[in-house]
């Protein structure tokens, strides 16, 4: 069974496992609490009914820390692994693992949101977005497709699959920050195969004045107005 205690002193593993470090990890923790205190008061069971014990009788949890909660919902954001192996990684069943997705998922969301982590949605409002003002205005653009499950319809079937990823995908555009990593923007969810320039056309973006964005192929004659747009070359170190 994963603990955040065993993977706390294991910091590349950790960083595979969840994409934070364990300074990271840390500094959502206490934010992850609050929000997770907030959603059962002491008096009240989980299903919001008078307790008839005091917390923590009966059964134990396997997920029994607020780190390790933790730790379970970032891995299934990082690796997005089908639920039974989840349940397999902590210990716990598959309905168990379902219980605790749904559960745990807009805990994190809502600290995420309330650190003011979370990416722009709105493309017309990047520019002002906080998380632009953190650095200087240079930025990747890149789409990203996750698979998903093959639709039933014939023509959502097609619109979906993936020639590049050779399965059914949904692709999301996303917009970080040279300088601090950080995902500023990420675009509305289209079918895998939609193009990556057609979702930029579609969902435009502003940019912050004297702005540089690096882009791959895929986005050749995207070029916003007022930005400096560049390809970025590959080291021969990341290609040998």
């Amino acid at each position: 069974m994963i603990t955040y205690d065993q993977l706390k002193a294991k910091p590349k593993q950790l960083l595979a496992a969840t994409g934070l470090k364990v300074e990271e990890f840390e500094r959502i923790l206490p934010v992850f609490k609050e929000k997770l205190a907030g959603l059962h008061p002491p008096e009240l069971t989980k299903r919001g009914t008078p307790r008839q014990r005091r917390a923590g009788a009966g059964p134990k949890e396997k997920l029994h820390t607020d780190e390790d909660k933790l730790l379970f919902i970032l891995i299934y954001q990082k690796t997005y692994p089908i639920q039974e192996m989840l349940g397999l990684q902590f210990g716990i069943s598959q309905p168990q693992a379902n219980y605790w997705i749904h559960l745990l998922l807009p805990i994190l969301k809502q600290t995420l949101a309330k650190m003011g982590l979370t990416p722009e949605r709105d493309g017309e409002a990047m520019a002002d977005s906080s998380l632009v003002a953190e650095a200087e205005p240079d930025f990747l653009i890149d789409g990203t497709e996750r698979r998903r499950q093959r639709p039933k319809d014939a023509q959502k079937q097609r619109e979906h699959y993936s020639g590049k990823k050779k399965t059914h995908t949904d692709k999301n555009l996303l917009l970080s920050s040279s300088h601090t990593k950080k995902v500023l923007y990420l675009s509305p969810t289209v079918a895998g195969k939609t193009h990556d320039k057609r979702v930029a056309d579609d969902h435009p973006i502003s940019y912050p004045r004297c702005s540089t964005l690096g882009k791959d192929t895929g986005f050749q004659g995207y070029e916003p107005q007022g930005v400096i747009t560049f390809q970025p070359k590959k080291s021969l170190k990341d290609k040998s």
